[in-house]
């Protein structure tokens, strides 16, 4: 997860096409301490995000390639991660890399 005190205004945001019961199995297993996700779990099981994006992977039986965006306050795309191989994905230095550039360039 992201360092909170660098993510400033910031919000986290999976969205899955799992139900929102498995999400909240998911959610629950990655509490540590009696302290929750700081990020929210957003269910598509109608992949209307997912398509809306173009992010369905045709051979994944309705799943999603794994992406990360950086959008910024206006809705606008500023940065993306997409890889068809869902065992990589981007590393915490490079979201904080891309979040600091949209901080730095004032949006």
């Amino acid at each position: 997860m992201l360092d909170n005190g660098r993510r400033g205004d910031t919000e986290l945001i999976a969205v899955s096409v799992d139900s929102r019961d498995l999400l909240q199995t998911m959610a629950d297993k990655i509490e540590k301490d009696g302290k929750k996700a700081d990020f929210l779990f957003l269910s598509d099981a109608g992949h209307k995000v997912i398509d809306r994006y173009g992010l369905l992977n045709p051979a994944g039986q309705g799943w999603p390639h794994p992406t990360t965006y950086v959008i910024d306050k206006k809705g606008v795309v500023r940065w993306k991660f997409t890889e068809i191989n869902y065992k990589i994905r981007p590393t915490n230095a490079m979201i904080l890399e891309a979040l600091d550039r949209l901080k730095r360039e004032g949006s």
